[in-house]
């Protein structure tokens, strides 16, 4: 019997996920969690970047990768993609944001969508961990610096100046041990070699 294949029946996310949902603690059971997921994924879409507890960001990650997929996928054309982003997104401008302004950005995106980071925390404080979770392509400064672009800047061009240095002496030093290996091995050679044609001699 021929079996669907579910890879095109659901887009694939370009990240690893975890088998089971986290437990997120809230009051209001289910449903508070539910909508706390929510306000977290609005937030991430209308703000592109969030400061937040690791379990949370992590939880709410794949459902933003989710609705960015589906709706790069079917369009706003789409009567369940639509009602999954009237869903999820709590505020109607981001609604507007999804399809006007992310799909044309990430339509051609061969990895994930957001990135997400390990946050520093208060110490002493909360034993919560904390991440920074934003969408690839956002307006910000980056949080990690790009070494390469900031090849040209004086310190730099010092510390691989003096790394060429420091590799120059280290290859003379190398060369000059493999010459005298090479002197010795050719003088052992020369002392075996006289020492043979003496032993012939005294033979005869």
């Amino acid at each position: 019997m021929n079996q669907a294949d579910v890879s095109k029946l659901v887009s694939q996310l370009k990240f690893a996920i975890r088998p089971k949902h986290r437990k997120l603690s809230c009051p209001d059971g289910p449903e508070g969690r539910m909508l706390k997921l929510r306000k977290t994924v609005t937030a991430l879409l209308m703000n592109e970047r969030l400061e937040l507890n690791f379990a949370r960001a992590d939880e709410s990650r794949g459902y933003a990768e989710r609705l960015i997929s589906e709706a790069i996928r079917h369009g706003d054309c789409h009567k369940a993609t639509m009602e999954l982003a009237d869903f999820w997104l709590l505020e109607k401008q981001c609604v507007h944001k999804l399809f006007k302004v992310l799909v044309p950005r990430y339509e051609n995106y061969n990895v994930s969508f957001t990135r997400m980071y390990k946050a520093p925390r208060d110490y002493p404080g909360w034993h919560y961990k904390r991440a920074v979770l934003e969408l690839r392509g956002n307006p910000f400064p980056p949080l990690v610096p790009d070494k390469v672009l900031n090849r040209n800047f004086i310190h730099n061009v010092l510390l691989d100046e003096a790394k060429k240095a420091y590799r120059f002496e280290k290859y003379a030093e190398i060369s000059k041990k493999m010459n005298v290996t090479e002197n010795l091995s050719q003088e052992a050679k020369d002392d075996g070699g006289s020492s043979s044609e003496d032993e012939v001699e005294s033979k005869k």
